[in-house]
Order: C-alpha cells, then structure tokens, then sequence
C-alpha cells in the first residue's frame, strides 16, 4: 500500500472511532436526560402533578394536590407554604417550576416546594395578587 493510502486510511478509521465516541455521547445523555437528579427515573421520583403531599420540611408546612381544572399556567397543581399559595408552572419536559426558584427546574412539586423553603431562608411567602 503506498504512503498515500495508508494515511487515507488511517483517517477513515479515526473518523469511525471519533463516530462511535460521539454516538455514545449521545446515548448517555438520552440515558442520563431520562433519569431524576438522584439516578431513579423521573416518573418514580414522588408525587407528579396527580399526587398529594402535605409534610413539614424545616419547620414549615408544604402541601400539594391536584387543583381545579384550569388552575394558574394550566397546571391543574396547587403548592401551599404554611397556607400561602406558591404559584408552579410545569415545563414542557414536565419539570416543575415556582415564582421562587424560577430557573432551577425540579423534577417533583414536592422537591420545588422543598427548594422553595430552602431559598426562603424563613421569609413569609407573599401572596402574588
């Protein structure tokens, strides 16, 4: 084989391995973007926008349920801090989102309104009229 076509060759077989690397990449990240930020899938990740909760999570009372149809942003979800409304939207990837933590998407209603506390650092929630 002369010079030329070996370094030819070298070059498609380097493009296949650059091929395959990349195609796992993108696997992984399909594999990765289905699972929740612990590793458990999303969907098994507690209570999704048809479950209830009603807890205390550092010493504030967080509840969530299902609320009329057409409820704010059409989420048909309502969240409460100590009784106060925490007004949630869900994305299009079903992530959740709230007035309080609105770039830091959560996989559960449970989880935003556990953030929620968390960033209130004990500040009332202020009802947004």
């Amino acid at each position: 084989m002369s010079e030329a076509g070996h370094h030819a060759e070298l070059t498609r077989r380097r493009m296949l391995q650059g091929a395959g690397v990349a195609l796992t990449a993108a696997v992984g990240t399909a594999v990765l973007g289905l699972a929740g930020p612990t590793g458990t899938p999303a969907a098994a990740a507690g209570p999704g926008g048809h479950d209830t909760f009603d807890e205390v999570y550092r010493g504030r009372r967080i509840q969530g349920r299902p609320a009329a149809s057409g409820h704010h942003h059409g989420t048909d979800y309502t969240v409460q801090i100590d009784g106060e409304e925490l007004h949630v939207m869900r994305n299009a990837d079903g992530t959740w989102i709230s007035v309080v933590n609105h770039y830091q998407p959560h996989q559960t209603p449970l989880a935003l309104a556990r953030a929620a506390v968390v960033e209130l650092q004990g500040a009332t929630l202020v009802p947004i009229v």
